[in-house]
């Protein structure tokens, strides 16, 4: 502390206050900065002990550390508080013998801010603590000022806590353009203004390990108005593998993982747009329908039809070449796309596929045989409409079944013909084939006393050249064409009008007809049905609305909406051909159903699977209804073994051909008269094998 000439300097005009102590701890020296800070007058000071002055220092760790100066001679610099000023200061001891100098500031105001700060961050610190996901404080330069626990257990797979730059302790496991993506929307949070409105940053990545790769959604933002960011990194793997999976299900057939009906139209359509190759090899569709497969489902039930349709795409997909591409179009439909074929090119794989079939197919312990009708089309040099190839495929395949099944066909122009008649059928019924549509009636009959309760209503269309046409031959293009729901409504009307005639004549027969799921898309049911009830007349307890159980499942919200409004009207509700379905029981069962309709399939599989002991299943389907309060009808009962089997199941109500067929409407009062001239009882005649004649 002495100067070149070994003279002590004036501090009077330094900016830190200073003042001197002697070795017996005497104020020596008060520079004016240190009067203002010690508020004390120099001369009220000087020549007086330091404790003197300011008793409140005595004991306290300020004039240890004097004494320790001037003992060894060394600095010391330190922060203290002073108590009776209730403040901080910076105070530098250096030895200026035989005492020491002192040179203090206040820095009560830093102080107290860093402790703000600390404390700050300690609550920030609980806060993050509190929240699920793994999140981080960072500073302004980017550096981790604290972490919550979940930061370093859960899948951020991130070891470097308080201290570690942020970004480096994020990159590993990173794909470059995420972590140039973080490290971007971090820099200009950074550099944004408080209160600009800049707003956070959020950002979606996925982090791979050796094992496994787990996806985050990262989220920043200032904290306040400091330069400080909060990130979270919250797991949303689930939620990505779930829309991974959405997205593979849109383009993909659930049952056989094979690409569906609209992912092969977008491939055949890219595979036309490039055209054919200078040999003219162009794209050509090759679709497979499997022969009888119906019979298969109604024989052994879905769950084998499903397994074969499983083995049937396993199949199909080991045989085609490179590059070529195998879909469902649902049902028992395949389709192949083949790309770069000529005519002969294309039958040679027909053929391949076809061939697939010569080996039975294992379901369930039992070998299954399977053949398929096949129908090819290659693609002309100016095609471009994958839909239109399709059409011919199809087409070519409808050929080849009408064949005789298990052929092989190729597409030429008249094959078009078919496709024009059912454009014919979709016309008529826009306009005057409704008028040509007749019902006949097929009675309902109670199981404990053989009394015709009820009959379902059948559409059959009149056709003026080609007779009598059942509804498999038009009822599928109605649906199809939305006109279904104008035919439904005509046999509303007819039906319900004809069921209030029969009351009035004494035959007071509960009416059922089948219902649309397009009826519940268009929203018109509830105004239909009430409508036909009130030009009737008919009691809405004597109408039976039908629907199968995969019209309910394709909407089912709508029709529980609709179904309760009418259950509540009165109109009685009915599933039809339960077990071909698909709909789930709870979501069944949800509906205000009253009766449910056993399909004929079920009777036919218990029959040839089980060996006829098929009771215990029927059985347990009725125990089901009466539990829930729903009455049961066997459909499709057309032998007495069938009758047998559903009246020890202890069903409510049969029909079948066995007991009547569907007759038409003035032929059905004749033969209610002879069964009651029989006695009344139609389960008993058809037991007996006396089936009632519908001859007057």
């Amino acid at each position: 502390m002495a100067s070149d000439d070994g003279s002590r300097p004036d501090l009077a005009a330094a900016p830190d206050a200073v003042f001197r102590l002697d070795a017996e701890a005497r104020f020596t020296y008060v520079n004016p900065a240190a009067e203002l800070l010690l508020e004390r007058r120099a001369d009220e000071l000087l020549g007086r002990r330091g404790t003197d002055c300011f008793p409140a220092a005595v004991g306290t760790p300020v004039v240890d550390r004097y004494q320790a100066t001037m003992a060894d001679g060394r600095a010391r610099e330190f922060d203290y508080y002073y108590e009776p000023q209730d403040r901080w200061y910076e105070i530098r001891v250096f030895a200026d013998p035989p005492g020491v100098a002192v040179f203090f500031r206040d820095v009560d105001s830093r102080h107290r801010a860093d402790a703000e700060r600390e404390a700050e961050l300690r609550r920030l610190t609980s806060v993050l603590e509190a929240l699920p996901s793994a999140t981080v404080l960072i500073d302004e330069d980017r550096r981790i000022l604290t972490a919550n626990h979940a930061w370093l257990t859960r899948r951020t797979q991130v070891s470097r806590s308080a201290g570690s730059d942020y970004l480096e302790a994020i990159r590993p496991g990173l794909a470059p353009a995420d972590a140039e993506a973080i490290a971007a929307g971090i820099d200009r949070l950074l550099r944004s203004s408080p209160g600009s409105g800049t707003g956070g940053f959020e950002h979606e990545y996925p982090r791979s390990t050796p094992t496994t790769t787990a996806w985050f959604r990262l989220q920043a933002f200032r904290v306040g108005e400091s330069r400080r960011i909060v990130v979270t990194h919250t797991d949303i793997t689930e939620r990505v593998r779930g829309e991974q999976a959405l997205a593979w299900r849109a383009r993909h057939d659930d049952l056989t993982g094979l690409a569906n009906r609209g992912t092969l139209l977008d491939l055949t359509a890219e595979a036309l747009a490039d055209g054919p190759s200078e040999d003219g090899a162009a794209a050509a569709l090759i679709v497979l329908d499997l022969d009888g497969f119906k019979t298969i489902n109604d024989s052994l039930g879905h769950g084998i039809g499903d397994q074969l349709l499983r083995q049937v795409g396993h199949r199909l997909a080991g045989a085609v070449r490179p590059g070529d591409a195998v879909g469902r179009l649902g049902s028992d439909q395949f389709v192949v796309l083949a790309r770069g074929c000529h005519t002969s090119d294309a039958a040679d794989l027909a053929f391949r596929l076809q061939g697939t079939f010569t080996r039975p197919f294992p379901a369930s312990g039992i070998s299954v045989p399977l053949s398929a009708s096949v129908g090819v089309a290659v693609a002309q040099p100016e095609a471009r409409d994958a839909h239109q190839l399709l059409s011919d495929a199809d087409a070519a395949m409808f050929a080849a079944k009408s064949m005789g099944r298990d052929r092989v066909r190729l597409f030429s122009p008249g094959l078009r013909e078919a496709a024009r008649w059912r454009l014919e059928v979709a016309t008529r019924l826009r306009d005057e084939a409704i008028d040509q549509l007749v019902v006949y009636y097929q009675p309902v009959v109670r199981l404990d006393t053989g009394a015709v309760e009820g009959v379902e209503a059948l559409v059959r269309w009149q056709h003026p050249e080609r007779g009598l046409i059942g509804p498999d031959t038009f009822l599928a293009v109605a649906e199809e064409t939305g006109q279904i729901i104008p035919i439904t409504r005509w046999l509303l009307r007819e039906t319900t009008r004809r069921a209030a005639a029969w009351a009035a004549e004494g035959l007071p027969l509960r009416m059922s007809v089948n219902i649309s799921a397009r009826h519940f898309s268009a929203e018109t049911l509830v105004r239909d049905v009430r409508l036909a009830l009130r030009e009737s007349g008919l009691a809405p307890e004597q109408l039976v609305l039908e629907l199968t159980e995969t019209s309910v499942a394709e909407d089912p919200t709508r029709a529980e909406d609709q179904l309760t409004v009418l259950r509540r009207a009165g109109v009685r509700i009915a599933i039809d051909d339960f077990g071909t379905g698909w709909s789930s029981l709870a979501q069944l069962f949800s509906l205000p159903i009253g009766t449910l309709k056993i399909d004929r399939s079920l009777l036919v599989a218990a029959e040839q699977v089980t060996g006829g002991e098929g009771g215990a299943v029927l059985e347990a389907i009725v125990a089901l209804t009466r539990t829930l309060g729903i009455r049961s009808v066997a459909e499709g009962v057309e032998t007495v073994e069938h009758l047998r089997m559903v009246r020890e199941a202890g069903c409510d109500l049969v029909q079948g051909w066995l007991i009547g067929h569907p007759m038409p409407a003035d032929e059905l009062p004749g033969w209610l008269r002879r069964v009651q001239a029989a006695g009344g009882d139609a389960c008993a005649l058809a037991a007996a094998r006396t089936p009632v004649s519908t001859a007057p």
